[in-house]
């Protein structure tokens, strides 16, 4: 059985993916199931935050987000039984590459699938699902006739916060990196989200969010990423799309939420003047701390099924930005172009 993992020759160096053999998985421990893949969403592996909390191996195991069926449960599983159709994230210090055939994984990791989901969608939209409601719900509580703008709204995390914002009764204001993300956001249903095509650079996305509100602001604002230096000092050539830091903190309005990405951000003193005299907030987005925190598992698993993901997933309130199912033989290649933040659709493999 071939499972797909990660090595990186040297610290900060690129990360390359092998495919290694392995034993079929032994009999589930007490609180373990086994599950068959059919599916796996690829993302990208976070290096610095796997030495940051001591969890740095020679091969990472790659491919978190899976859905399939239970094999076979552990003797005190309740939750679970044989053939049930699962969905969940594999823990960060998980030892199971989700590429590959069968895993085991703890109960609590995974929840019921509905059946009318199919397994890519499953797979391909519970990452990208569970940003979303962290950052709508927990971190600034959207509701309706608020103004949210949602930047680069055509990823598949940038998709998914624009039809939850929407399906709260927000209103979305959305940039574009290029005419077919603007085209494919002015498609999407329910329709109503401004789009601003910042593709040339001409636009400036501060303005154009206070024209649009009337000068007030925008209550929320979700970045996929801030420039944080003048447009020479700026390394790379993508980042030339997202805006300066100054632009989100110029557009938020009173009271408003910044909720970044961007976790190198640096506030200067006249950046937390201006947030102080709106009385703004800045709030970091990081869908691992669900993970980290075993005391909020409870309320993880919640989110994932009962309360949210699944069930507005099932109930068509959103639908994932997914590329066409992938082959397992492709994998390794796919996961090179999402490791180097190449894919603008997810990227799932579907056994």
């Amino acid at each position: 059985m071939k499972a797909l993992y990660g090595q990186q020759d040297s610290p900060g160096g690129e990360m390359t993916f092998v495919f290694q053999e392995r034993e079929s998985p032994p009999a589930p421990r007490a609180h373990d199931v086994k599950v068959q893949v059919r599916a796996c969403a690829l993302s990208w592996v976070d290096t610095q935050l796997l030495s940051e909390i001591k969890l740095k191996k020679e091969l990472v195991p790659v491919g978190r987000e899976i859905s399939g069926v239970v094999l076979e449960v552990g003797s005190k599983v309740t939750f679970f039984q044989p053939d049930d159709e699962v969905v969940g994230i594999l823990p960060l210090d998980s030892e199971e590459s989700g590429v590959c055939e069968v895993v085991l994984v703890h109960e609590h990791y995974l929840v019921l699938k509905p059946q009318k989901v199919c397994w890519a969608e499953a797979a391909g939209a519970v990452r990208d699902g569970l940003r979303a409601y962290t950052a709508l719900h927990y971190l600034c509580q959207v509701c309706p006739g608020s103004t949210v703008l949602v930047l680069d709204g055509a990823s598949p995390f940038g998709t998914i916060a624009i039809q939850l914002a929407q399906h709260r009764g927000a209103k979305v204001i959305s940039t574009a990196h290029s005419l077919e993300d603007k085209q494919f956001l002015e498609r999407l249903r329910p329709a109503g989200a401004r789009v601003i095509d910042v593709s040339h650079g001409k636009i400036d996305v501060a303005e154009s969010c206070l024209e649009e509100t009337g000068g007030l602001g925008v209550d929320i604002a979700l970045d996929a990423g801030v420039r944080l230096y003048s447009a020479e000092d700026e390394p790379a050539p993508k980042s030339q799309l997202l805006p300066h830091k100054h632009d989100i903190i110029t557009l938020l309005g009173v009271g408003g939420h910044w909720i970044t990405t961007e976790k190198n951000l640096q506030l200067d003193p006249p950046d937390s003047h201006s947030l102080f005299l709106k009385g703004a907030t800045v709030s970091f987005l990081n869908d691992e701390i669900w993970n980290l925190s075993n005391v909020q598992q409870g309320k993880y698993l919640d989110i994932l099924w009962c309360s949210y993901i699944m069930d507005k997933l099932s109930n068509n309130i959103f639908r994932p930005q997914l590329d066409e199912p992938i082959p397992l033989y492709e994998a390794k290649v796919s996961m090179e172009i999402v490791q180097k933040n190449q894919a603008r659709k997810r990227q799932v493999i579907q056994f």
